[in-house]
């Protein structure tokens, strides 16, 4: 399995991942999901203690809910720690889950949004910069450094910003959810949302600003 968008760790890890999930599913009958079950289907069947129909979900789900904790956290390691226990949430409530209530990806981004935004108010690290120089006389290596450099930029400007900007950004952006969609997620309203996208744009805007003047000059040196 190949390593996932947004800096994701390799198919190994979050298959060793999935299995600890899975293990706290310890039913003697299980029933085969058939493969394009709705949600709501799958969760009524977990409530009947179907391990088939969990395994089915967490496939389904778990690539975005990784990668939205990845984008969040920058951290590979706390992501799947956050995406592991979100999913393991689901199954342990699987008996009080009302499939009309709301939509069981609202309710997973929900809970990874939630962790995520309580782990950023840890202390943080020291920012670390750690591309490398360019070789001398390259124009090739100069080139890729380049546009290493410009991604790295947009990722860690984003990383930047407030979490709660952060979020909103990620999950508009990168997972093309509506506002409203948003602000089921974030437990906020629409203009509140608005608002949050509207300053984490200007703020994203001001950072690559400033960064790709610093990058010129560090090419012109």
């Amino acid at each position: 399995m190949d390593a996932r968008p947004g800096g994701e760790p390799a198919g190994s890890k979050m298959d060793d991942a999935m299995n600890k999930m899975l293990a706290v599913a310890t039913s003697p009958m299980t029933v085969t999901a058939p493969t394009r079950v709705g949600d709501d289907a799958l969760l009524e069947r977990m409530r009947l203690d179907d391990v088939e129909a969990y395994r089915t979900l967490v496939e389904r789900h778990i690539d975005h809910a990784y990668a939205v904790a990845m984008r969040v956290l920058k951290n590979p390691a706390d992501a799947e720690d956050v995406t592991q226990d979100a999913f393991v949430k689901a199954w342990v409530n699987r008996h009080r889950w009302d499939a009309g209530r709301a939509k069981f990806s609202t309710w997973l981004y929900r809970v990874i949004v939630n962790r995520c935004i309580d782990l950023q108010r840890l202390p943080k690290t020291e920012w670390i910069d750690d591309v490398e120089e360019p070789a001398a006389e390259n124009i090739d290596a100069l080139t890729d450094i380049h546009r290493r450099r410009v991604y790295g930029r947009l990722d860690d400007a984003l990383h930047r910003l407030p979490t709660q900007q952060r979020v909103a950004i990620v999950l508009s952006y990168y997972e093309d959810m509506s506002n409203m969609e948003i602000s089921e997620v974030m437990g906020t309203t629409v203009s509140a949302v608005e608002s949050l996208l509207k300053r984490g744009r200007k703020k994203l805007r001001e950072l690559l600003r400033r960064a790709e003047t610093d990058i010129r000059v560090g090419l012109a040196e």
